[in-house]
């Protein structure tokens, strides 16, 4: 790390990097996993050889255990490809199976966020009325927009507004540029929520404006995922930013305690300024991003920045991640400052702690009522029996439904998994694409010309199920035509999937895939 010589400089240029992925891996499903089986064989072996004349008997009263498991799976309203992973594991491994069944149903060590956050949707959900003159407008109910906006607000506060603008990022180095230009113009609050923040470049830019913003009496807030402490911060950073004046919390930061609240991450990318200026969508505060270094070759992502009635919701939605942690008597939400009408947008966010699945509805809503496309790009694959019916329901009737995803995979086995899904959508119309250049981290849905998503939301389990998460659905917003024609631009650099490209699909992917689809929905 390049040294400096200011007293400032020296604060803003962090320590060296404390990589923690033995923790990582120990406090994951994954690990919990691995020693429980471990357990299991433990067991077994001590069993056998210090009791073996009931072995019988313990054989049979596992299997009677087992099959009460089944039946309790079969009457559960858990996702029907989820319970097939369940029953594969109690059936293989009927000890950790049901044990690791047992802990994540029983939602050990996170019962009290979970009622946090259904206070504060409570608390919150008149927080921000909705506009009858908007969601009454004849194009939306026409649309069922206004339906999509309804069933939203059940679980939250998310109106639909309009006199807002929204300019749409194509790469992750078009938002930096554009967030460094809002962030030197902000006057009263700076508040910034993070899946990812890795000291370098990008951060260390952003952190210098914040140290003189704080200087200057702006109140500055950061949030990020506890998992920055396994792999890019170390535990005392929120303390480090203090010294420069910006109060600093950490979500769900890793302790050594088995708990089911490590499997939900804060997955959001929000900056909100002044409650006038918003930013949304799949770029975290790190170098790759902004293709400042290269990972997985050229980084493929997007963004929105937002301005107008809509800074609203974002700002309602750090507050609510921000009290999560720590009650704050501070609910201020800034009055909007309206812009010239540019069709309908609806901030929305998506919480694993209650029993509805708003990113994937969404999603499934804009398959079942497009006209001519849907044009999509994602990360990660990882389907679900609902998702993967909608995606074939659209392309068998006639729907263009095309797919880019990365061509240079950042984890071998999700992209391995992603591609046990290929055959089964190209045979049904869906067409995929990979990006030959590098990683695609975009989350994007555009259809018909009229609607978009764009935000952090996959398609996978963990976005699906497991993760906060946000995102912006445009109706009718100038940029949608520029997201639609970036998706042609970036279609140019792709390959194509075919019947016969699956056919040579590498053996390793073939195995790899083929054994993860069996626990798909624990990862």
């Amino acid at each position: 790390m390049k040294k400096t010589t200011s007293q400032q400089e020296d604060i803003l240029c962090l320590l060296p990097k404390k990589k923690k992925g033995v923790l990582r891996m120990i406090f994951s499903r994954t690990g919990l996993l691995l020693v429980l089986m471990i357990l299991q064989l433990y067991i077994l072996l001590s069993v056998y050889h210090w009791f073996a004349e009931y072995f019988r008997w313990f054989a049979g009263a596992q299997a009677a255990f087992s099959v009460l498991m089944i039946f309790w799976l079969f009457n559960h309203d858990m996702d029907s490809t989820a319970k097939l992973t369940w029953l594969n594991l109690i059936m293989l491994f009927p000890v950790p199976g049901t044990i690791l069944l047992w802990f994540t149903q029983k939602e050990i060590g996170h019962r009290a966020v979970s009622a946090r956050a259904a206070e504060l949707a409570e608390f919150t959900k008149e927080m921000l009325p909705q506009d009858p003159a908007v969601i009454n407008m004849p194009e939306l109910i026409s649309s069922g927009t206004d339906d999509l906006c309804r069933y939203i607000n059940r679980t939250g506060c998310f109106p639909i507004y309009g006199n807002t603008e929204v300019t749409y990022f194509s790469l992750g180095e078009y938002k930096f540029q554009a967030m460094i230009q809002e962030l030197k113009k902000a006057e009263k609050f700076i508040y910034l929520e993070y899946f990812i923040i890795d000291e370098g470049y990008m951060w260390g830019t952003i952190l210098k404006i914040l140290a003189e913003k704080a200087a200057q009496g702006i109140e500055i807030r950061v949030l990020y995922d506890g998992m920055c402490e396994v792999s890019t911060l170390s535990a005392d950073y929120p303390k480090r930013l203090e010294e420069l004046g910006i109060n600093c919390k950490t979500f769900a930061p890793i302790l050594p305690f088995l708990s089911t609240y490590y499997n939900y991450r804060d997955h959001r990318k929000i900056l909100v300024i002044d409650g006038k200026t918003a930013f949304n969508g799949g770029v975290n505060l790190a170098d790759e991003y902004i293709n400042h270094i290269e990972r997985f070759g050229h980084w493929k992502d997007t963004a929105l920045m937002i301005k107008g009635d809509a800074v609203q919701s974002y700002q309602l939605m750090f507050l609510q991640m921000w009290n999560m942690i720590e009650p704050d008597p501070k609910w201020n939400i800034a009055p909007p400052v309206s812009c010239p009408a540019d069709g309908y947008v609806m901030p929305y966010a998506d919480c694993p702690l209650n029993d509805y699945k708003v990113g994937e509805s969404v999603y499934i809503d804009i398959l079942y009522h497009a006209k001519k496309y849907v044009h999509i790009m994602t990360p990660y694959l990882i389907l679900d029996g609902e998702l993967e019916t909608a995606l074939k329901y659209a392309a068998e009737r006639g729907i263009d439904v095309k797919l880019i995803l990365p061509g240079i995979p950042d984890k071998k086995a999700a992209y391995a998994l992603a591609k046990t899904h290929y055959a089964s959508l190209v045979k049904a119309g869906v067409k995929i694409y990979e990006y030959t250049p590098g990683f695609v981290h975009a989350k994007v849905f555009v259809s018909d010309d009229e609607k978009a998503v764009v935000g952090t939301i996959n398609l996978d389990y963990r976005s699906l199920y497991h993760h906060f998460e946000c995102a912006t659905y445009l109706y009718h917003v100038r940029c949608i035509a520029e997201i639609e024609q970036d998706f042609q631009t970036t279609l140019e650099k792709c390959r194509q999937v075919t019947p016969e490209t699956i056919r040579h699909e590498k053996i390793s992917y073939k195995l790899l895939g083929s054994f993860m689809k069996l626990i798909a929905p624990l990862m």
